[in-house]
């Protein structure tokens, strides 16, 4: 597992560590669902959808991953 120094107010740190213990999580695990949530997925994810989609929709590889790459960039602007 990769480790990740991020600065953050005091404030914002505090509000994170609440939330986390509010949540029965850690604040690694928050910020990997909050990424989640964002649709910042790993390669292995974005790999799962396409292929699910591709048997669904019966795409070829190469439309397939076009329009999930820009239904994610159309997802990732309304945010």
């Amino acid at each position: 597992m990769a480790r990740l120094t991020i600065s953050l107010s005091d404030e914002r740190h505090m509000a994170l560590k609440e939330a986390a213990a509010r949540r029965g999580k850690t604040i690694g695990e928050l910020i990997d669902e909050s990424l989640e949530w964002c649709g910042i997925k790993t390669t292995q994810a974005a790999a799962a959808l396409v292929a699910k989609a591709r048997s669904r929709a019966q795409l070829k590889a190469k439309p397939a991953m076009d329009l999930a790459i820009s239904e994610t960039r159309v997802s990732r602007r309304r945010k």
